[in-house]
This record gives structure tokens, sequence and C-alpha cells, in this order.
């Protein structure tokens, strides 16, 4: 058995019509391939630039270990100025990330170095952000807790991308109380036997190289593997109608807080529970015994 994955499309010279028609209304996964190559980024951004202009900033690091326990699942593993990290990146291989860099708040200047693309969509313009990862990171499968459309655009290393559409949460094992599908399934490599749902879901996946975009829309699960040292940016643009917003209400008020008590108050026995029921809503929906 093996994931059932399809290649992502890719466009080049994609008109504003085009995408809203072909991708975005449909709400289908794109990979821009020439939509940043007049960005002053597309040929300025790499580890030795960020050095220089945002090296003294403390930043965040996480790593991908789960939770245990009583801990907050959202906590880090440590925190160092950007250059340290860059450091760690370029000695070899490692799990540190860091992501939801917020450009506005720590390094303005670096607004200049790219633009919003015109292609008929509003941008929440005060979240540009930043992610990035060293060689074989991987962030967990999951889908945005914003219900955010997301324009990933990848300016440093090379990244491995699947995607599923919200249509296929049924087969992921879904952890309740949470966006993410369980953290001991390691999507690069997943153990088909111990969990064969996955290969009944139906997937995308692509490569992100230099320059090229990827549109993640709304609500899609996305995991993601760092191939190399890796640096992107993403722009968001959020969704507007009631019903998805009352779904980011809930996840932000309730999910989230929910589940950070739950991790206080019963600590491993919760994030055991949750996984049990997991496995066990997911076969059941696959109809396995």
């Amino acid at each position: 058995m093996e994931l059932d994955l399809q290649n992502i499309p890719r466009r080049r010279n994609l008109s504003k019509e085009e995408f809203l028609n072909e991708y975005f209304i449909p709400r289908k996964p794109v990979v821009l391939e020439d939509l940043t190559e007049n960005w002053p980024a597309y040929k300025k951004w790499d580890f030795d630039y960020f050095r220089e202009k945002a090296g003294d900033i403390i930043v965040p690091l996480y790593d991908g270990k789960p939770a245990k326990g009583r801990e907050n699942s959202h906590g880090p593993a440590m925190k160092v100025p950007f250059k340290e990290y860059i450091d760690i990146l370029q000695k070899g291989p490692t799990d540190l990330r860091m992501f939801f860099f917020n450009i506005l708040q720590n390094c303005p200047e670096l607004v200049d170095d790219f633009e919003y693309p015109d292609l008929g969509v509003k941008f929440f313009r005060k979240l540009p952000v930043l992610f990035v990862g060293g060689e074989g990171a991987k962030v967990v499968m999951h889908y945005d807790m914003d219900l955010a459309n997301n324009f990933h655009f990848n300016f440093v290393g090379e990244k491995k991308v699947i995607l599923y559409p919200p249509d296929q949460t049924g087969l992921l094992y879904k952890v309740p109380y949470s966006i993410v599908s369980m953290e001991i399934i390691d999507m690069d490599d997943p153990d088909l036997e111990k969990f064969p749902a996955l290969a009944r879901a139906r997937g995308f996946e692509t490569r992100l190289r230099h320059g090229e975009t990827l549109y993640i829309p709304s609500s899609w699960w996305h995991f993601i593997k760092y191939e190399t040292p890796s640096l992107s940016l993403t722009l968001r643009s959020l969704p507007k109608s009631p019903k998805k917003i009352a779904e980011v209400l809930n996840n932000l008020l309730f999910v989230r807080n929910y589940d950070n008590l739950m991790r206080k108050i019963r600590g491993q026995k919760w994030i055991d529970y949750k996984n049990r029921v997991a496995i066990k809503r997911t076969h059941r929906n696959a109809g396995i015994e």
C-alpha cells in the first residue's frame, strides 16, 4: 500500500481571471511558478540577507517532539537570535523550525521586498509571516485554525508538501479538539498497516523550489517536509462567510483553550484518550474493523 497522491498542477502566466475561476473559487491548489520573479525578494532573500537584516531579533524555535503530559501544545523549544538559528540551519539537519515570524512587527523594511499579488483576492495585510526550517524538519499534518487561504512563497531551499481537501478529513486520523492529525504519524513514510485509512484518502503533492508559490485553499490539510534548509513567506486571505467565521471563532475561543485546559487537568491521559478516539473514528469512517 502507498498514499494516493496526485501532482498539484503547475502554471505560468496565469491571469487573475484564470486563477479565480480555475483555482480560488473552486478551492483547488496550484503551484504558480513565476509569480515572484519580479520581486526584489526573488534575488535578495537568502540566509545571509536575513542574517544582516534580522540577525539580532530573538526568535522562538519549535522542534518536532509532540507535547507530553501537561505541556502546553504550543510551547517553543528555545529562543535564540535569528543569526544563531541560521548558524544551526547551515551546520546540518535539524528539526528546529521558526514559524509565524511577523515581518511587520519584527522587520518592517522587508515589506518592500515583496508585493501583494493582483489575483482578485483580498489579503490580510497585517500578517505577512515567515516560515523557516532545517533539513529534515517536518510539520505535522494539520489545517489552519483561522481557515485562511494561504499563498506560500518559497525563497530558500526545497520542501515537500502533501495536501488533502476537507472532504478527506474522516480518513486522516484527526485528533478531537484540535486541528491536527495524530502526531505520531509520519506522512513522509506512514505506517499504513497501523494507519490503513490513510491509503484510502485522496490527496495531492508537490515539491516547492526557489521562487515558486503554492496556493493552499481554506480548510485544506497540509504536511510539509523541509528537504533542505528553507525559508518561505506566507500571505493570507481570511474567510468571509458567516459559517467559516463562526468556525474560526470556535477554534480560537473554545477548541484551543479547552484542549490546553484538559492537558493541564488530565495530562498524558487526555492525549492518549484523544489518540484512541482518533483511531476509532477514522477506522469507523473507513469501514475498517
